[in-house]
C-alpha cells in the first residue's frame, strides 16, 4: 500500500510514517500542511492519504476541505481523516463516497485495528470511528431512523464503521442470516431500493449520518 501522511504535529507524523513503514507499506510522501497536497498526490500516485482534519493555517477544517478536493479529483483514492475531537459535520458529505474513513487519533494506538481500517479505506471501503458513530446515535431523535428497531440501529451503526455482514454478525453474536434479515429490513424502512448492494449500504449510512448530524 502506497501512503501519504499529512499531519502538522511532527511527532505524530513521524510516528505514522514509521508505523506504516514497519508494517511493510510504502510511505511515498509526508507533509505538515495541505498547501501542496494535490501536487504530491499527482507525483506519487498513492493508494491512501492520511490527513488531520484541522491543519494550518486556521486549524479548523483544512484537512476536511482537502479531502473533498482529493475525492472530487480522484474518486478512487482512499482518504482517511484523523481528528482529536468528534466533528460530525466534517464527514456527512464525504461518507457517501467509497474509500473514505474518519477516525479519532487515539485509534492509532490500536495498531492492528488502525491498519485494518487504513487498508479497508485504501481498497475502496469505509471506516468510521466507533466513538463518532456512538455520538451520532446519541444525537438521533426524530427522522427516518425512528422507524428502525434497536437491533437494526446496532446493525446500521456497525455498517457505518465499515463492517461487512459477517463482521457485524461476529460483533453482535448473530448468525449471518439474521444480519442479512436486519439489513434488508432497515433498507426497506429507509426506502433504499437501489440494486447495487455496495451503493445501498452507502446510502443507508448517509441517511444515518444526515439524520443524526
Amino acid at each position: 500500500m502506497r501512503v501519504i501522511v499529512v499531519e502538522d504535529q511532527a511527532l505524530l507524523r513521524d510516528g505514522l510514517v514509521r508505523l506504516f513503514t514497519d508494517k511493510g507499506h510504502d510511505v511515498v510522501g509526508s507533509a505538515g500542511d495541505t498547501n501542496s497536497l494535490g501536487e504530491l498526490v499527482a507525483a506519487t500516485e498513492p493508494d491512501l492519504v492520511v490527513l488531520d482534519v484541522r491543519m494550518p493555517p486556521t486549524f479548523t477544517d483544512e484537512g476536511a476541505t482537502a479531502a473533498r478536493s482529493l475525492k472530487t479529483d480522484r474518486p478512487e483514492l482512499g482518504v482517511l481523516l484523523l481528528s482529536q475531537h468528534i466533528d460530525k459535520s466534517s464527514v456527512v458529505d464525504l461518507v457517501a463516497q467509497p474509500g473514505f474513513g474518519y477516525l479519532l487519533k487515539d485509534r492509532v494506538f490500536e495498531v492492528d485495528e488502525f491498519l485494518d481500517a487504513a487498508q479497508r479505506v485504501a481498497g475502496g471501503g469505509s471506516a468510521l470511528d466507533p466513538k463518532v458513530v456512538s455520538a451520532l446515535v446519541a444525537a438521533q431523535e426524530e427522522g427516518p431512523l425512528a422507524r428502525l428497531s434497536a437491533r437494526e440501529l446496532d446493525v446500521l451503526r456497525l455498517m457505518a464503521e465499515g463492517l461487512t455482514n459477517s463482521g457485524i454478525a461476529s460483533r453482535l453474536f448473530l448468525s449471518a442470516r439474521t444480519v442479512e434479515a436486519h439489513v434488508g429490513n432497515l433498507m426497506t424502512k429507509l426506502d433504499i431500493t437501489d440494486s447495487d448492494e455496495r451503493h445501498r449500504r452507502v446510502l443507508a449510512v448517509l441517511s444515518y449520518l444526515r439524520a443524526t448530524r
